[in-house]
């Protein structure tokens, strides 16, 4: 038995001597955790505090785990031969640590924004990372502690609290070559100034086109010019007879790309480090425990994109072989990923119905299960290296309505060729019925120039709180949460363009919706060498689609709510509207109605008064409870707010 013993002392102390494989090597923290939100108290919970810090992480090229990060064995090292690299981190976490549920939440910032606190808590912009605006208190009535990480290079220093979080990331020298910026201004303004992504290495060979459409050829006509105010700047004049909704591109020789791809393995060692540092550095720990043994990966929009990415690319895996995060939570991403992995990569392109649609950023795999890509023959999915190395987490992918007209949301739930596939039983999705891509807890139905008809308001938080509990309970106790709430093409509820909306005039539906295409990146500008199948929601005789959740002001409805809007005259006409939805009013009377030649039926004709309309939102609420799809604490809320009717002033 001493003889054990000793081993084991002896093994313990060369684990403690070795040098590590990859790791964070130094977390510095500015300064005593801080008190937030003015000291409120959040149940039993109680209050929170904040630490600012700074997470070197240090990586080895050779390791099959990083190897595949794009340029990582040309960038410079570190006298122990790794590559290092810098994150700004934020810390939220409850004062008292034994308050907490011991789930660690760590959000990717969203371009260095904090998004969960408007998406959960109705609050505002980085009210939540910040400290100042904790909304309704929601993820922290919870328990849940909160980590936000920088991941994205290009993201300008900031200055004060809330500024946006970076990642610094080390430059590859004397490295050239062709890179691509497209502009769309949705303004007039002329000559106007742009940044570009990296700085020139020559002024020789540079490109710039316009046009009106992404389908248009591009152009190069009189009045159209540009010039480098400096290796980072062009200043573009814009020529005559193309409206605010142009596109232009530009196309020139780069230098010094930026290892952007080690962004996956600061989420990678971040977390970690977080959740298994026991020493008096990891902010978790103490005691000698971490104070946490649960960890989420979260992510809205872009980073719901890195999530999906993070996970394709095997970074849930660290370098001791162990999973990460137990569960992933990408919210809006559609099946796009992101432009991060990749020499002269741009993380922050949006590819749209309009813009940014032949950057890399959305091509196969779509879908969690290997398919296979019927165009090149290539199987692959989102799960296959996870699978590989059995660090797999739960997934719960939300989108809205618009991933499906803006994000190739239905390859999601079908093969390349448009025929359904079944999810794997560690992933669930739901649909946003309705929807935009994401609005506020305060947005009202509103005009904005770019669209022609007005914006929809609906906000996602309740069924994401909802959601958010259910996840809690399947990672903690097995608890299957509600099944899949996603348009199905095997339901009838996936169908094609043609003919959606076709009785409803006044939506002036012409068939547009972002469409999915392999894209050839090896030649520039960028060719489109096939197209894939996508299918759209099937609606009701209301304009409503069907098939995923649908909110009490879509099932119980006053108007028809799609995740589409049209661009209106000056902006591109035909095309769609990136990121909005749209909404249009029910009349108020059958005589109104009639004159209207609208086939929906009025709101007389549908409540016989204010209270049957409540009533029956309340009725709508309550089996979404029954559901797991709304908390009950939510009912009274929404109720009310159904009440309100916020569409008056759009009537008038």
């Amino acid at each position: 038995m001493h003889i054990r013993t000793a081993a084991l002392a002896v093994a313990g102390l060369s684990m403690l001597s070795a040098p590590p494989r990859a790791e964070v090597t130094r977390f510095e923290v500015a300064g005593a955790p801080e008190i937030v939100f003015e000291g409120r108290s959040f149940g039993e919970v109680g209050r929170y505090e904040r630490i600012a810090a700074r997470a070197t992480i240090a990586l080895d090229p050779a390791d099959p785990r990083n190897a595949l990060i794009a340029d990582i064995a040309l960038a410079p090292r570190n006298a122990q031969g790794r590559v290092e690299a810098v994150t700004e981190v934020v810390v939220l976490r409850p004062a008292q640590a034994f308050r907490g549920n011991g789930t660690l939440m760590v959000e990717a910032p969203n371009r260095g924004r904090e998004l969960a606190g408007q998406l959960y808590n109705d609050g505002a912009a980085n009210g939540l990372m910040s400290g100042r605006d904790a909304g309704n208190g929601f993820l922290l009535r919870q328990g849940l502690t909160l980590v936000w990480v920088g991941w994205q290079a290009d993201i300008p220093p900031g200055e004060g609290r809330g500024a946006g979080l970076r990642l610094e990331a080390p430059v590859v020298p004397n490295i050239t070559g062709v890179s691509r910026e497209e502009f769309l201004f949705d303004n007039t303004t002329s000559p106007v100034t742009v940044t570009l992504t990296y700085p020139a290495a020559s002024e020789q060979g540079a490109t710039l086109t316009v046009r009106g459409r992404f389908e248009d050829a591009r152009q190069t006509p009189p009045g159209l010019s540009f010039r480098f105010v400096d290796p980072r700047r062009i200043e573009i004049a814009r020529p005559p007879g193309f409206d605010a909704g142009a596109l232009y591109e530009f196309t020139y020789t780069a230098r010094d790309p930026v290892v952007q791809g080690m962004a996956f393995a600061a989420m990678r060692d971040v977390g970690s480090f977080l959740m298994r540092e026991r020493g008096a550095a990891n902010p978790l720990a103490a005691d000698g425990r971490v104070t946490v043994d649960r960890a989420v990966l979260h992510g809205v929009s872009q980073s719901g994109r890195f999530v999906r990415d993070y996970l394709y690319l095997g970074f849930n895996e660290d370098e001791r072989g162990r999973r990460v995060y137990d569960a992933m939570l990408p919210h809006i991403p559609g099946t796009r990923r992101t432009f991060t992995n990749a020499r002269f990569a741009q993380p922050g392109r949006n590819p749209t119905p309009h813009g940014d649609r032949l950057y890399p950023a959305d091509q196969f795999p779509f879908t969690y299960a290997v398919t296979e890509d019927h165009l090149t023959g290539r199987r692959d999915g989102l799960l296959l290296r996870c699978r590989l190395s059995n660090t797999c987490p739960l997934v719960m992918q939300t989108d809205s309505e618009y991933e499906f007209w803006g994000a190739r949301a239905s390859l999601l739930v079908t093969d390349t060729r448009g025929n359904h596939i079944d999810l794997p039983p560690e992933v669930r999705a739901y649909a946003m019925i309705g929807h935009p891509h994401f609005a506020l807890a305060t947005a009202t139905a509103s005009r904005i120039d770019r669209c022609a008809l007005p914006v929809n308001p609906l906000h996602a938080g309740a069924p994401s709180r909802a959601l958010l509990v259910a996840m809690e309970a399947w990672m903690r106790e097995g608890v299957e949460p509600p099944a899949t709430r996603y348009p199905m093409r095997s339901q009838g509820t996936l169908v094609p363009a043609e003919g959606l909306y076709a009785g409803i005039a006044a939506l002036g539906y012409r068939g547009a919706y972002g469409p999915a295409q392999l894209v050839d990146n090896s030649v520039m500008p960028p060719a489109v060498r096939g197209e894939y199948t996508v299918l759209l929601p099937r609606v009701d005789a209301d304009g409503n689609a069907i098939g995923g959740v649908r909110s009490v002001v879509v099932e119980v409805p006053r108007a028809t709510y799609t995740g589409w809007n049209q661009r209106s005259e000056g902006f591109a006409p035909g095309a769609l509207c990136y990121n909005t939805g749209a909404v249009l009013p029910f009349a108020a009377t059958r005589a109104e109605r009639d004159a209207a030649r609208d086939p929906r039926l009025s709101i007389e004709e549908r409540y016989a008064s204010q209270d049957d309309y409540a009533a029956a939102v309340r009725r709508a609420a309550e089996r979404l409870v029954v559901e797991r799809l709304m908390l009950a604490e939510d009912v009274d809320a929404v109720v009310s707010s159904a009440r309100a009717d916020t569409l008056a002033r759009l009537r008038r």
